[in-house]
């Protein structure tokens, strides 16, 4: 049997070995965006889990731009060198390919930890002020950010590209931008956020100008020769709000500035959680499948997926090209391997490890291999 879903793929010249892809978890462990060794037991843990590709959590591109206290950074040296510890940790140690995820929290920024309520924080408490495409604050209980100037818009740009300057001295693999959830570049493509009346707001092609200006601009100084994508929510799962028909518009213009990839999500510009969340494995699927089928462009599908048929399935259909999980990496570390015995495909195992194969433990698998 052959697997669609270890099958490799090129993007660009990366050769990734299969199409299992570790979603970005926040981990709300950094210090002062600084990562350390929980970064570097949960990221190497997942290096040599059998994975294509992993991607390392949000990282906010200045101070302001963090979820949390506790989110990673990439806007000064010392988080620069903590990232090169983590990453050649995982490169020794592991094979999976690497993705760096650059991210910018806006109105949403200045949270604190979900485990201590997720609540904003205020200044005098050891929030900060935050910044969006309007003045409108995310929830009740939130402050009103403060409506994003030119010189602000300037500002946020540039620490995207100076963001991507450090990944690529970093070497990482794969740079993926974060335009969903509800964070500050989804902020500008909402219309339930953006409530401007320049050429900012407004019409879709307004809503999407300052994303894509942000995207190009991190293009330009990205390696030609490596994979670039963006995570995006495909849909509000409301009225009025952002909808497929403008994500599948978005993904085409993306595809033009030469982004190789749209990780599919959804949600997140509001507090109410959608109809569909946590409902099913794989709902987010039919909008991956949309997506890469009308803009012409590779899709990630994320959303609850768990089971190794249905992800085969995803694959060899065409309804995306890579399946990532996020909780279920979480639960099942090594998903990849059980992934790879039942499809009857092979994964990579770490040396150390390889006792663990089926085929090297017999009796234990009673009707597979090795027995």
């Amino acid at each position: 049997m052959t697997s669609a879903l270890f099958s490799s793929i090129a993007l660009r010249e990366l050769e990734i070995p299969n199409r299992i892809v570790v979603s970005p978890m926040c981990q709300y462990s950094a210090e002062n965006g600084v990562a350390n060794d929980w970064h570097l037991m949960h990221l190497g843990g997942f290096a040599l889990s059998g994975v294509g590709l992993m991607f390392m959590e949000a990282t906010g591109v200045e101070a302001e731009g963090r979820i949390t206290p506790g989110c990673l950074g990439l806007y000064d040296d010392e988080q620069e060198q903590a990232f090169d510890r983590v990453i050649r940790f995982c490169r020794r140690y592991g094979e999976a390919k690497i993705g760096l995820q650059l991210a910018h929290a806006g109105r949403k920024a200045s949270a604190a930890l979900p485990w201590n309520g997720g609540a904003a924080i205020d200044p005098s408490s050891g929030g900060w002020l935050t910044a969006s495409s309007s003045g409108l604050p995310f929830a009740d209980g939130w402050p009103a950010p403060s409506p994003m100037n030119r010189a602000d818009m300037d500002r946020v740009l540039g620490a995207f590209v100076q963001g991507a300057e450090r990944a690529a001295r970093l070497d990482v693999d794969v740079l993926e931008l974060h335009a969903a959830h509800g964070y500050l570049l989804s902020q500008f493509l909402s219309p339930i956020a953006n409530h401007r009346d320049d050429d900012y707001g407004g019409t879709l092609e307004n809503r999407m100008r300052f994303p894509l200006e942000v995207i190009s601009a991190v293009r330009a100084v990205w390696p030609e020769d490596k994979p670039m994508g963006v995570r995006i929510s495909a849909t509000d799962w409301q009225e009025p709000g952002w909808t497929i028909k403008e994500s599948v518009v978005l993904a085409g213009a993306l595809k033009a500035l030469g982004c190789d990839f749209i990780d599919v999500s959804s949600g997140g510009n509001t507090a109410k959680r959608a109809p569909a969340f946590n409902s099913k494995q794989g709902f987010h699927v039919p909008l991956s499948e949309q997506i890469k089928a009308e803009a012409g462009i590779p899709t990630i599908a994320v959303g609850m997926i768990r089971d190794p048929q249905y992800a085969e399935d995803v694959i060899a259909s065409g309804k995306a090209d890579f399946v990532a999980l996020a909780r279920g990496m979480l639960y099942e570390p090594r998903w990849a391997w059980r992934a790879a015995e039942e499809l009857g495909a092979e994964a990579p195992y770490p040396p150390q490890y390889s006792r663990a194969q089926p085929k090297n433990w017999p009796n234990a698998f009673p009707g597979r291999s090795g027995d």
